[in-house]
């Protein structure tokens, strides 16, 4: 099976990291220091170890960050009254909730009460909405901007070409298509969003150069369905039941890669493909994020 062509998250996140580590710098001199600030509502396993891993890169890059852990009962007006506070203290830059939230708390207003210039994550309406036009200065959702760089950085053509994303979701599927379709460099591709009410989904994948798979379902995407030379992006998170394995399960993606691998130009690996591009770009959003509050640029 060929190995050359592997999209390698890892190694791409480090050059990214690499550039964000020299505008943390280059900010510090200035007397400004980055700061990062998590909050997360209740303790769930996974979303505690997703913290874990952004804040062990926070610290990697010089930047400050500090996590708030608010018990699972937490009234809603209480984690709200927390943004705010956050929104104004000059010390805190970027803003992270961690999803998913306690049933009894609004995502959607949790997210849109995080000030737009901290919402490092990207999902606020104000943020959106510039992506959406097209206007310079916002943030782009960690995931979606995180497979751009991808692409950008593995020398895919981009313009013209046919891309097929399986997923609708606000936080990958919506945005990557909003990404991809601008016109602008780098972007300027024909957008097709696929979801469970899409007909012919195999139909679809068969016609993309670019496919990217964002819709949670493990092994979804078999050989047959990708066009010889394709590059295939796999976001999929899944957990699989594997009693050999040492906690039980094991995680896999959209993509049966054993298969599509050979069929591929280029595929990334899941896990060491898209992942390691999220905390690339949430910390390079946040390092924006406090250029842009101090006046210290914020590209």
């Amino acid at each position: 099976m060929p190995a050359d062509n592997l999209i390698d998250g890892r190694a791409i996140a480090q050059e990214v990291h690499a550039d964000t580590e020299s505008r943390v710098v280059a900010l510090k001199s200035a007397g400004v220091e980055p700061g990062l600030r998590f909050v997360r509502v209740g303790d769930d396993p996974a979303s505690r170890a997703y913290v874990g891993m952004k804040e062990r890169a926070a610290a990697k890059l010089g930047i400050r960050s500090e996590t708030t852990v608010l018990p699972e009962e937490t009234p809603e007006a209480e984690l709200l009254e927390l943004l705010e506070k956050l929104n104004i203290d000059p010390a805190v830059h970027g803003v992270l909730v961690q999803a998913p939230l306690p049933g009894h708390i609004d995502e959607t207003k949790v997210f849109s009460t995080v000030s737009p210039a901290k919402d490092v994550d990207g999902f606020h309406p104000v943020n959106a909405g510039k992506l959406m036009l097209g206007e310079a200065g916002g943030f782009v959702p960690c995931t979606p901007g995180g497979v751009h760089e991808l692409l950008i950085r593995s020398g895919v053509t981009i313009e013209g070409v046919e891309v097929v994303i399986l997923g609708r979701g606000n936080i990958v599927g919506k945005p990557m298509a909003a990404i991809l379709c601008q016109k602008k460099q780098h972007a300027n591709a024909t957008v097709t969003l696929c979801h469970s009410r899409s007909r012919d989904v195999a139909g679809h994948c068969r016609r993309a150069d670019i496919l990217v798979a964002a819709m949670g379902v493990a092994g979804f995407v078999k050989a047959d369905m990708v066009k010889p030379g394709a590059t295939v992006i796999d976001v999929g998170v899944n957990r699989v039941e594997d009693p050999a394995a040492e906690k039980g399960y094991r995680l896999v993606g959209d993509i049966d890669f054993t298969a599509v691998q050979p069929v591929a130009g280029k595929i990334t690996p899941n896990p060491g493909g898209v992942g390691p591009m999220t905390i690339a770009m949430l910390m390079r959003n946040t390092v924006r994020a406090a250029g842009q509050q101090t006046g210290g640029g914020g590209r």
